[in-house]
């Protein structure tokens, strides 16, 4: 048994893992101790929100703050970090606390489970990725802490503003604010609205970004990954707040009633918690067409790679746009930052984003299946959103059939671990074949 356990490779180990986790978190969630009705959650509610803390998704069929005891509610905010950081990191801290040697093994699924090129320095970025998050969520909850000690008592604020510190920067979505109504409150509040989006942003980047910022004073240099995955964060981030400022300008609904400083504080929000936190300030069900696509679209792409977010990853989308980008200029070489990209990678992203393609629109016409009476863009909204474990809804998620459930469950997990990652837990070790096939001519386009 232990050389089967053993003989398993780093996907299978990580899939494994979070669905080990998930399971333990639900079983708890069943627990009468865990809500406040003394009842606990039955067996797919329990499943389903397990599932998305452990993916840190943020979408709920029951509310949080009103369901949950303070038990319930802890076992979350542990699956959240559990699932923001991997199981891996954690093991690696007990290991390291017991002053037990990371083995060749241990240190390959570290690699796998930040996405790293190299086996080099893992267990420093392990221990340097737990003073980053300690640090970002302290300075988070204090700040939110305080902002929240004017509108409830001190020990409340101090709690709400830890739990959404945690589950903010984790990309969770998670919120205690009651009857699904999210930051609504906060649409124009400065200090709730930059601090959130700052710790969204932060665990957006990926801890290899954020690694190499801090040694930036020193080394002076940042790797490719970094420098795309900061340019087209902030091109993404002002695109986006630009685009929703117009599609809701006058929408009486969403940014209509606020202030000009209220209604960019407020597009700000919307366009960055998409990538993928799940909290949100406007109400999403009133949004225009144009922005739920828009937000459809920036679900999809998610954040950095080695990160808390979901989706095919901004690295994946910027190198297809470079792809288009040389085919289209008639250029043989796919170049970013004067690098070229070796084919492997451009192949390899391809296929993530085909891959998500598809997850997003078997599911979507599933949900159209079993959830009747909705349009259209509900069902893709929230195909999309479980897939790049976001946690926004268009107020679908708590109407969900049981099957219903079971579908955004499966999606989430696919959506948290990656497409390449279940694929090839699944699929036998690629070998070198022993012949070539000759080459082939086909007509595109």
């Amino acid at each position: 048994m232990k050389k089967r356990v053993n003989n398993l490779n780093p996907p299978k180990v990580i899939v494994l893992g979070f669905a080990i986790i998930i399971l333990i978190g639900a079983f708890l969630l069943t627990l009468p101790i865990a809500t406040e009705n003394g009842e606990g959650l039955s067996v797919v509610n329990a499943l389903f929100t397990a599932t998305s803390a452990t993916c840190v998704t943020g979408l709920v069929v029951v509310d949080t703050g009103d369901t949950f005891s303070l038990f319930g509610e802890l076992i979350i905010l542990v699956l959240i970090q559990i699932g923001g950081l991997g199981f891996m990191t954690f093991a690696t801290f007990l290991f390291l606390m017991l002053r037990k040697k990371i083995s060749l093994k241990e240190r390959l699924l570290l690699k796998e489970a930040f996405n790293n090129n190299s086996l080099a320095g893992m267990v420093k970025l392990v221990q340097r990725i737990l003073l980053f998050t300690i640090s970002i969520e302290i300075v988070g909850g204090i700040l939110l802490a305080i902002r929240f000690s004017h509108d409830m008592p001190m020990r409340k604020a101090i709690y709400f503003g830890f739990f959404h510190s945690i589950s903010n920067f984790n990309n969770a979505g998670f919120d205690l604010m009651g009857k699904f109504n999210g930051l609504t409150t906060y649409v124009d509040d400065p200090f709730v609205v930059f601090t959130i989006c700052a710790l969204i942003t932060i665990g957006g980047l990926g801890f290899i970004v954020i690694n190499e910022l801090y040694d930036y004073r020193t080394t002076r240099r940042l790797s490719l990954h970094s420098k795309i995955v900061l340019v087209m964060t902030v091109f993404l981030t002002v695109g986006a707040t630009i685009f929703i400022f117009i599609f809701e300008f006058n929408n009486s609904k969403t940014l209509g009633p606020l202030s000009e400083t209220g209604k960019i504080l407020g597009s700000f929000y919307q366009a960055v918690a998409p990538r993928t936190a799940g909290s949100n300030t406007l109400s999403i069900g009133d949004l225009t067409h144009s922005t739920l696509f828009l937000i459809i679209f920036l679900m999809f792409v998610g954040a950095g790679s080695g990160s808390t977010a979901g989706g095919i990853k901004i690295t994946t989308f910027a190198l297809l746009i470079a792809t288009v980008w040389s085919q289209l200029r008639g250029k043989e070489d796919v170049v970013l930052f004067r690098h070229r990209i070796v084919a492997e990678t451009i192949l390899k992203a391809m296929t993530v984003a085909f891959c998500g393609l598809s997850i997003v629109v078997a599911v979507t016409m599933l949900l159209s299946i079993t959830e009747r009476g909705h349009d259209f863009i509900v069902y893709l909204f929230e195909a999309t959103s479980a897939f790049g474990t976001v946690g926004l809804s268009m107020g679908l998620t708590p109407e969900l059939s049981s099957l219903g459930r079971i579908i955004i469950i499966l999606a989430m997990f696919a959506g948290r671990l990656g497409p390449l990652t279940i694929a090839y837990s699944i699929a036998k070790r690629r070998k070198s074949a022993n012949f070539h096939h000759p080459n082939g001519d086909l007509m595109i386009g």
